[in-house]
């Protein structure tokens, strides 16, 4: 299948993501019923709070756990891992739920999803610095926490799924917004609250951990409230939203409208208690995956989740083994913040300029090279800090690469999941993105000591080269080949093609 050519080449007016035709007056677009600027502000109000609730949460649940439990590390981890083996084991049923129900019905019950959980955990949270020695209660108390986690991580799939990989679809189309512009800006608002959110629990934490609840609790309580208007005022801006197709019809049928409070339409569960039957039904989703043109695609980038070769806990821990200050290790985290910042700039261009194919190709090699050099020199190096430094910089200047690979990757699965899956195939890919997470934490459980890190990069230097592979496979199943090999061969092809003339493939032959 050849890349389809950007939203600029079908239709000659086209915008930032923060501009649409007509703007300047303020008329709205006919398929839209209000300023198309208004409309992206409530979509980026919404995404904006859904990501920093989040993001403050989820690394907020860690500092209140570790006040908690002082002196012991088994609650907290307990805590991360049964909230990542809810997104494996459950995200696929959470996507066919996301495609068969209406667009505003999810996203209203996601937000409230993930509020609601939120709010009631920080309420036993309060509760448990109360208890002191009451340990059946504490226990208690602490199971249903995890328990409400789960809930909140598997609203945050629904609403992930459903706002990126489907409403900036219709949104981008209806408002005739080049998409992967929209993308790269919604990308940068999950980095940026990835960035300031802990370092702003932190601080009220560092204060008071009392305070620093009760601030999680209000917050969450007055967001939930803005999040489910604002998600109203886009649905109603845009009728297109309020048009889904059927999961069980592939065939490209005419979007039919369904009520905005229509319920969920699953089919009812078998009720055979036959092996069999269960696993042929747990296994439909995966099927539809794989069998997905975008598959290879997206598993490329779900290998890139095995690494620790990043600015989490493994990495940052063994940096201070190293005898890094922490002060060192934050402005590691700060330099590859900006440079994801920058992949958000930079692989909306390089996509309209060379299609989001050979720009995936880009990236993911620019990724593979600096991870490939910096486990080299980490391998060769003799113990001392020059093998954090090496690591330090192979990876900060890697995030371009990861970075512009997911928004490729991000784009590809928009352009080839049909609307009927779209759910199933992007939370099938979270629940595949969650088990490798869960892999690469297991590396440092298998290789726990400072010495053996170095496993566990090989271990992650593997993974990528994996990725990039899978995804030459994708590229070359997509276009029928990797490289022009003839050009490199045959000058005369060259002087054949005038200069910036576009080839069969959509692409720029020179």
């Amino acid at each position: 299948m050849d890349e389809l050519a950007p939203l600029s080449s079908r239709n000659s007016r086209v915008a930032s993501p923060l501009t649409a035709p007509n703007t300047s007056h303020d008329v709205p677009l006919d398929n839209v019923k209000s300023s198309p600027r208004s409309v992206l502000l409530r979509l980026y109000l919404s995404h904006t709070l859904s990501s920093w609730n989040s993001r403050t949460f989820e690394f907020g649940a860690v500092l209140f756990l570790a006040t908690i439990f002082p002196g012991t590390l088994f609650y907290a981890s307990c805590y991360a891992l049964f909230r990542s083996a809810a997104a494996v084991l459950l995200s696929s049923s959470v996507g066919a739920l996301v495609d068969q129900t209406s667009r505003l019905t999810t996203v209203r019950h996601s937000i409230v999803w993930q509020r609601v959980p939120v709010a009631i955990s920080c309420l036993l949270l309060l509760l448990i610095l109360h208890l002191g020695n009451m340990r059946v209660l504490l226990l208690s108390c602490f199971a249903a926490s995890v328990a409400l986690a789960c809930v909140e991580k598997l609203a945050s799939v629904a609403n992930t799924v459903a706002i990126e990989r489907d409403w900036v679809i219709v949104v981008s189309e209806s408002l005739e917004i080049e998409r992967q512009y929209l993308n790269g800006t919604m990308r940068r608002i999950d980095l940026l609250c990835k960035l300031i959110a802990p370092v702003f629990i932190s601080l009220i934490d560092g204060y008071s951990t009392r305070i620093a609840i009760w601030f999680v609790f209000a917050q969450n309580g007055i967001s939930v409230l803005i999040e489910y208007v604002a998600i109203k005022q886009v649905y109603d801006a845009v009728p297109a939203l309020s048009h889904h197709k059927l999961q069980n019809s592939d065939d490209d049928l005419p979007d039919s409208p369904i009520p905005e409070d229509a319920s969920p339409t699953l089919s009812p569960p078998a009720t055979s208690n036959d092996p069999t039957t269960f696993l042929s039904t747990a296994w439909l989703p995966w099927h539809s995956y794989i069998s997905n043109p975008a598959f290879l695609a997206s598993f490329s980038l779900s290998l890139l989740y095995l690494t620790v070769l990043s600015t989490g806990a493994q990495m940052s821990t063994y940096l201070l083994t190293l005898h890094f200050s922490g002060l060192s290790v934050s402005l590691m985290r700060l330099l590859a913040i900006v440079m994801e910042l920058s992949a958000t700039i930079a692989a909306p261009l390089l996509m309209k300029k060379i299609g989001p194919v050979r720009a995936g190709l880009w990236f993911i090699n620019e990724q593979l090279l600096c991870v490939a050099v910096a486990g080299g020199l980490f391998w060769v190096m003799g113990e001392g800090w020059g093998k954090g430094a090496a690591l330090i910089a192979g990876v900060t200047v890697s995030r371009v690469g990861l970075w512009g690979f997911d928004l490729c990757v991000q784009f590809l699965v928009q352009e080839d999941a049909l609307p009927s899956s779209r759910g199933r195939f992007s939370a099938s890919e979270m629940a595949l993105q969650s088990f490798f997470e869960l892999l690469s934490y297991a590396t440092t459980v298998i290789f726990p000591k400072p010495q053996d890190f170095r496993y566990p990069v090989l271990i992650s230097c593997g993974a990528v080269a994996v990725s990039a592979g899978c995804f030459a496979a994708f590229v070359r199943q997509k276009r029928g080949h990797i490289l022009h090999f003839s050009k490199c061969i045959k000058r005369e092809r060259y002087e054949m093609v005038p200069q910036g003339e576009v080839g069969a493939d959509g692409l720029d032959e020179v």
